[in-house]
């Protein structure tokens, strides 16, 4: 017999909707709800009342650093800090050591995930300007795998794809989502060694200078470009200004966009004035730039023009982030944090729980046709997390579960996560886990 759950009197945020429910939990999946539901006596039951249930936050971009760069971070500690936060699902990037530019090593990642995952898992295929054949080899596997992974834009090693003959064959060969990196390296390049002939020394406050406006909107120009050319489907990374967002729509559904975009939580929090603060801590690849474009991209998530929410949770040591703004690594780590900040700018009015749950679970479902998740419906997984909102919690050194150690919100009060469930599994509750249980593999309706 699968093990059961049923959480009376709670309040389910669900598909636009806040609705009084109980709601039963029978093995992996939801098996019913209702107004009431009488129990058998072989339910665990959770008491709901005062609590809401939303569906466990899908991650579309995150950097967990395995295998290559484990003094970083690993699949288990990046994926148990996710599920702290209400992150049941994640898929991760390609820029680890050796980066996936090949089949054996896409697959060497998902069993990686298999055995060490405590959230459901994908991994995108990797991008370089040499591995065409191993990239179109993806489309044998387009139910399993998320996407395609393309750095149009300054990154590291041969991850910049910046020949125009393979990213047109890449664009018009792949039958998976391209998700892009859009930052124009010719335009960093410009800017760079400008302000640098200017100044002998760089500071923090210099990378949106550096990573300007133009080099975003060059970048996502072209890869719209592409997409319209060839009919991809192609999905824009970490939205991070006001001039991009003429790039994309709201005049047709979600599931009718061939051209979809994701803002960060970075994006929506920090601006340019917080270098002053913050330093090093903030540098991220694109940049955070000045605060009107926070305000136009908050402006744009809220009127679905930009579709979902994510973290591109990248984590560095401390020390990799200390030291001279040149040297210092590129990257914030999120993941745990990224829905009790939502959850605070909704006590704060800026934004609804629905909305939440929309642009956070089910937007990013939809528009990554995963297979009956990021909803609360019956026959669903049961991904799901428990918000007390009287609950909150002080982010501390000692609460922080990422391999690095450190977060730009340590000193601050953020609301809480009650409990989380990853395929019924309640796998974190107040503090207390249970990792008997590991993750799955995405599935994808394509």
């Amino acid at each position: 017999m699968p093990q059961k759950y049923l959480i009376k009197n709670i309040r389910v945020v669900n598909e636009g909707a806040i609705t009084a429910a109980d709601v039963l939990i029978a093995g992996e999946r939801i098996e019913r709800i209702d107004s009431s539901i009488r129990g058998t006596g072989s339910e665990t039951v959770i008491d709901g009342e005062g609590r809401f249930l939303m569906p466990g936050v899908i991650d579309d971009q995150v950097h967990f650093r395995e295998p290559g760069l484990t003094h970083k971070a690993t699949i288990y500690t990046e994926s148990k800090a996710a599920v702290a936060g209400g992150v049941t699902s994640f898929m991760e990037m390609p820029n680890t050591v050796p980066p996936v530019f090949t089949q054996d090593l896409l697959e060497d990642k998902y069993a990686r995930g298999a055995s060490s995952s405590l959230a459901n898992y994908s991994f995108y295929m990797g991008t370089s300007n040499d591995n065409l054949e191993d990239v179109l080899r993806t489309n044998e596997k387009k139910d399993v795998v998320c996407g395609v992974k393309v750095f149009m834009g300054s990154s590291t090693g041969n991850l910049l794809v910046d020949n125009y003959l393979t990213l047109g064959k890449v664009f018009g060969g792949t039958e998976l989502l391209i998700a892009t990196h859009c930052e124009e390296e010719s335009v960093i390049r410009e800017n760079l060694a400008r302000l640098k002939a200017s100044k002998a020394v760089l500071e923090p406050s210099d990378h949106p200078v550096i990573r300007d406006d133009e080099a975003c909107f060059e970048s996502s120009f072209k890869a719209v470009q592409l997409a319209m050319q060839h009919g991809t489907r192609l999905h824009i990374l970490h939205i991070s200004t006001a001039r991009e967002l003429q790039l994309f729509t709201n005049m047709i559904p979600l599931s009718d966009k061939r051209i979809t975009a994701e803002v960060c939580v970075h994006h929506l929090h920090f601006t340019a004035d917080d270098y002053a603060s913050y330093g090093n801590r903030i540098k991220c690849n694109p940049a955070i730039k000045a605060p009107e474009n926070r305000e136009a991209l908050w402006a744009a998530l809220l009127d679905d023009r930009l579709d979902v929410i994510a973290t591109d949770h990248a984590p560095h040591t401390w020390e990799e982030k200390s030291g001279p703004y040149e040297s210092a690594h590129a990257g914030i780590p999120l993941v745990q944090h990224s829905l009790p900040l939502m959850l605070r700018y909704q006590k704060e009015g800026r934004i609804t729980l629905e909305t939440i749950a929309r642009k956070m679970s089910h937007a990013v479902a939809d528009c990554f046709a995963i297979a009956d998740r990021g909803y609360i419906r019956e026959g669903y997984y049961a991904d799901l997390v428990i918000i007390d909102p009287q609950q909150s919690a002080a982010v501390t050194r000692e609460s922080l579960l990422y391999k690095c150690g450190w977060s730009p919100f340590e000193g601050q009060s953020l609301p809480a996560i009650a409990q989380t469930f990853v395929n019924g599994h309640p796998v974190y509750g107040n503090g207390k886990w249970d990792e008997s249980k590991k993750g799955q593999r995405l599935r994808f309706n394509r």
